[in-house]
This record gives structure tokens, C-alpha cells and sequence, in this order.
């Protein structure tokens, strides 16, 4: 089986690469910086030289190749979505594997995006698995600069319970998906072990490393002008301000035991990321 990678330099893409290699396989990765490829993963990878939004670039990088690795992010996400699915059906791709979101089964921020996406590569006819994760637990590495100057969290999240989820875990399952062939035509929602608060998440990464970390509830119009101010475009805003009133609302909550039905073993917890990416918050 030969596979291409695309998102080979990003959080999950590197990851699914990572697994590929352990288990002795060498796949081919998408990548708009050969260099920085180059000096990720050496001569242990395939590299192909393209770009997403260039559908003939692709197109040249699936010559050969039997399973697709999919990693879209942005509004566009539908329209590179499509264009991926119909150049892996013309090259002859046997199975494309979609990182999705669990947010696209209720259309709530951007999973209307990846909904969209999702449609548009069953309709290209493309043999698929959707990987929809929620929320990845690296989101709370946005709460450092507040816990390191403040030592609070502060978010419109309330008492809202969210299980976001390891990214190694994430990364296992797709790669499980892509290898196996075991979950064709199917979605697999996929979640950490238990649903967390802003405020516990933040108790627990005081724990780890040894300071009171409190949570402070702040308006929706307040999270607008924060982003506003970073330079955050609208349909992003938008975008997370839905994701967010989900989880206060408690719409998002709901864990599954996808990954280990998949994997044979439990998710990883919030506790161990927090140990391992103490030093951020410090």
C-alpha cells in the first residue's frame, strides 16, 4: 500500500507520518515547504511538492497511491475538499480518509465547513472514513498567556463540558483507518475519556504544575472584541463563537468510545497533556 500525506508539517498530518514510519511503512508526503519536510522527516519519506488549492499539484502527488490522508482547514474547506476527492478518484485512489470534526454532525462552528466537505467527497463516489474528532486538547495551550499573567481562564464556555481529545489519539485512528480498511464508509466521531469544564481543565493544569489556576466567565461580546483585536477574520469569529455557545449550552459534551473500540485501549487523559506540555503554562 502506497499513502500520501497531506498536512505532513502540521500538528495531526506529522503524527499520522510518525505512526506510518513505526510501523515500517514509507509514505509519500504532501507538503508546500520541501525544506521544512526535509528537515522534519529526512530521507525516511516520499516527498511531493504541491499545494492544496492547486488541484493539479495533487493530482501529480497521488500518481500511485492507494490510500489519501486529508487535512483541510479555513472556509474553503468544501472546495478543496471536493477538488481533493474528484483528482484521488481520477488517479485511482482506493480509499481517501477525511480528518473531519464531530462538530460537523450538529453544524455547529467550523463543522459546517467540514460537513460541507464530507458531502462533497461521498458525492465524488471516493471509497472514505471520516475521522471527526472534538475539540483537540493542544486548544487549551491558548490559555498560557492568561494563566502565566493571571493565573485564570478566562472564556464564555461557563460551566460548559467539552472532552477534547489527544492528538496522538486523533492521529492512531486515522492512521488505524487508513491501514486497515476496517472502517469504509463509515464516520467515527471520536472523543478523550470524559467531558471537562474550562474551570476544571484549568484546576487541572494548576495541579500540574503547582499554582491555583482560577476561571473567569466573560460575555460572548467580550470573546468578539478579543478577536477582533488579534485580527481574527469574521467568518472565524463566527466560527468559534458558535463552538463556544455549544459548549456552554452543553451540546457538546457527549463522549464516545470510538477510540477505543478502534485503538483496544483507553483515550488519553487531560491529566498526562498537562504533564506533558507543562513548561507552556509556567
Amino acid at each position: 500500500m502506497n499513502y500520501l500525506i497531506t498536512g505532513a508539517t502540521g500538528d495531526i498530518g506529522s503524527r499520522v507520518v510518525k505512526c506510518l514510519l513505526e510501523r515500517g511503512k514509507r509514505p509519500r508526503v504532501f507538503a508546500r515547504d520541501a525544506r521544512k519536510a526535509r528537515e522534519r522527516f529526512g530521507e525516511r519519506v516520499d516527498l511531493a511538492v504541491g499545494d492544496l488549492a492547486d488541484a493539479g499539484s495533487l493530482y501529480a502527488a497521488l500518481a500511485g497511491v492507494d490510500a489519501l490522508f486529508l487535512v483541510n482547514s479555513g472556509s474553503e474547506i468544501a472546495t478543496r475538499d471536493a477538488a481533493a476527492a474528484q483528482a484521488a478518484k481520477a488517479a485511482g485512489v482506493r480509499h481517501l480518509v477525511k480528518l473531519s470534526s464531530m462538530d460537523a454532525q450538529q453544524d455547529v462552528g467550523t463543522g459546517v465547513w467540514h460537513a460541507r466537505g464530507e458531502a462533497a467527497i461521498r458525492a465524488s463516489g471516493i471509497t472514505f472514513t471520516f475521522v471527526q474528532p472534538t475539540g483537540f486538547m493542544e486548544n487549551a495551550l491558548f490559555w498560557a498567556t492568561t494563566i502565566k499573567a493571571a493565573g485564570v481562564v478566562r472564556s464564555m464556555t461557563a460551566d460548559g463540558k467539552i472532552p477534547f481529545i489527544h492528538s496522538d489519539d486523533i492521529a492512531d485512528v486515522a492512521t488505524q483507518a487508513l491501514t486497515t480498511r476496517d472502517y469504509d464508509g463509515k464516520s467515527l466521531p471520536i472523543t478523550g475519556p470524559e467531558a471537562l469544564s474550562y474551570a476544571e481543565m484549568a484546576a487541572k493544569i494548576g495541579a500540574t504544575i503547582g499554582k491555583q489556576i482560577g476561571f473567569e466567565a466573560i460575555s460572548e461580546e467580550q470573546v468578539r472584541q478579543r478577536m477582533t483585536e488579534s485580527g481574527d477574520a469574521e467568518e472565524m469569529i463566527v466560527a468559534h463563537l458558535s463552538i463556544y455557545r455549544a459548549v456552554r449550552q452543553g451540546r457538546l459534551a457527549t463522549a464516545t468510545d470510538n477510540v477505543e473500540r478502534v485503538l483496544g485501549r483507553k483515550p488519553i487523559e487531560f491529566d498526562r497533556w498537562a504533564q506533558e506540555h507543562a513548561e507552556a503554562f509556567c
